[in-house]
């Protein structure tokens, strides 16, 4: 039930730039999983449910999730900071924090930018 990599960026780029408004929920990358790698719904929805489990697992692990030609999920580490109330304001203290980032790999990259081009 293993997907390549590249055969899901080409679903999840065939998808977004089909869409007129640009946005895909959860369903529908469900459904575009399960038409690209040939299972069912369920089946898609289990595997999408265990690679977002396993990538948040590694992170707070501490560790990077690296997939070559799609990109690299790690965690940052930002800096306690003062802040503003928009309401009020009033001075707040902004904690230190965790953060997930994602760094787009250059095969993606270069795809989002070449279909980007030729939409134009």
């Amino acid at each position: 039930m293993s997907t390549d990599t590249g055969s899901l960026l080409k679903v999840l780029l065939k998808f977004y730039f089909s869409k007129k408004n640009n946005l895909m929920n959860k369903a529908e990358l469900i459904e575009q999983i399960a038409k690209g790698a040939g299972l069912t719904k369920v089946q898609a929805n289990e595997a999408l449910d265990s690679f977002t489990d396993a990538v948040v697992s590694t992170l707070k692990k501490g560790a990077k999730v690296t997939l070559v030609g799609f990109g690299t999920f790690s965690v940052t580490q930002r800096a306690a900071r003062n802040g503003r109330n928009p309401q009020t304001g009033e001075t707040i203290k902004i904690k230190a924090r965790k953060s997930p980032k994602f760094k787009a790999g250059s095969e993606f990259s270069s795809k989002i930018a070449g279909a980007k081009a030729a939409k134009k």
